[in-house]
């Protein structure tokens, strides 16, 4: 069982290789995240990251997932989420169908039972990160199959995962209250099976991360579980920014970098005047990204910036924004 404990490079950049539908991007650890990460993997909790959107939560656990050499497994939750959804799923509408079309029909004593239950059940993500290999075996006998987490090249099953349920605050509390008995006991029955799912022997424990951009407040029995690692932008924005967005664009002039951070500044106190979600990191990202493809020269991306910066930092009415 691969039971070391983290070793996270802090203040490096490092290259994150596309994954499923997540693409090619950088990353850094500060101190804060190392240490929560440390501390998440030693008290055996889960981590749930707070903070305003746009400010890396996501990327944190697939780092991590990355550096460790562990399977990434994320499942963003919304607001038809149901708690079972995290551990198993059953397609009911396929079942009805199969019965409709067998009605009247028995199988042969060779053939399978089309209505077993088992046919219709896959894997959520707590069943993939609790026990890979019974949760790939569910998988392959389903006729209705969900996702299968990609693997890492010369990944086994011992070396753990790195679980991201990102987005936790847009789903009812019961979702999050559904979570504090199986994270504690890292087991869960699964229906129409007679089985329980619980945390592989030969298996690393699962590094747990969640997410909220704290746009409904969480159960506090489900923060009293919870590790808390608190993103925050820095108060002295603008060094901060010129120093991500070089290490997301080295070739960009600092120049450039630092009239893209002052714009947003400007607009982070206009959105909030305005009494809606200012932009962030994200957003002045996604502005250098787009400058620094469409022109060459730093004085051409300059003028850019004036055109552009807009479309990526004032998304509120014009109505909205103060006078």
């Amino acid at each position: 069982m691969n039971s070391e404990k983290p070793d996270l490079p802090v203040n490096v950049p490092l290259d994150l290789a596309p994954i499923g539908s997540w693409p090619a991007t950088r990353h850094v650890f500060d101190p804060l995240s190392a240490d929560a990460i440390a501390m998440a993997w030693a008290a055996q909790r889960p981590l749930l990251v707070r903070g305003e959107p746009g400010t890396g939560k996501s990327q944190l656990a697939r780092a991590v997932a990355q550096t460790l050499g562990r399977v990434f497994i994320a499942e963003v939750v919304h607001a038809r989420t149901e708690p079972q959804d995290l551990l198993w799923r059953f397609d009911t509408v396929a079942r009805l169908g199969e019965a409709q079309a067998a009605a009247g029909r028995l199988p042969g004593p060779d053939q399978p039972d089309p209505l077993d239950p088992q046919r219709f059940l896959s894997p959520g993500p707590l069943w993939w990160a609790f026990d890979w290999e019974r949760a790939d075996e569910c998988f392959r006998q389903s006729r209705h199959r969900g996702n299968r987490p990609p693997q890492p090249a010369g990944w086994t099953p011992d070396r753990g995962c790195v679980l991201l349920i990102d987005e936790i605050d847009k789903a009812e509390s019961d979702v999050p209250n559904s979570l504090l008995e199986v994270l504690g006991n890292r087991s869960f029955a699964v229906p129409w099976s007679n089985t329980v799912v619980g945390q592989a022997s030969n298996c690393a424990l699962p590094l747990v991360i969640i997410t909220t951009n704290e746009e409904r407040e969480l159960p506090a029995a489900f923060l009293r579980r919870c590790l808390v690692l608190q993103y925050d932008l820095p108060a002295d924005l603008v060094p901060w920014l010129i120093d991500r967005g070089a290490i997301h664009f080295p070739t960009c002039a600092r120049e450039v970098l630092e009239t893209a951070a002052n714009q947003l500044v400007q607009d982070r106190a206009d959105a909030r005047e305005a009494g809606v979600t200012p932009p962030g990191q994200a957003e002045y990202l996604d502005l250098l990204r787009a400058v620094t493809t469409l022109a060459g020269t730093p004085g051409e991306q300059l003028e850019l910036l004036a055109h552009l910066s807009h479309f990526a930092y004032r998304k509120f009415r014009d109505g909205e924004a103060p006078a």
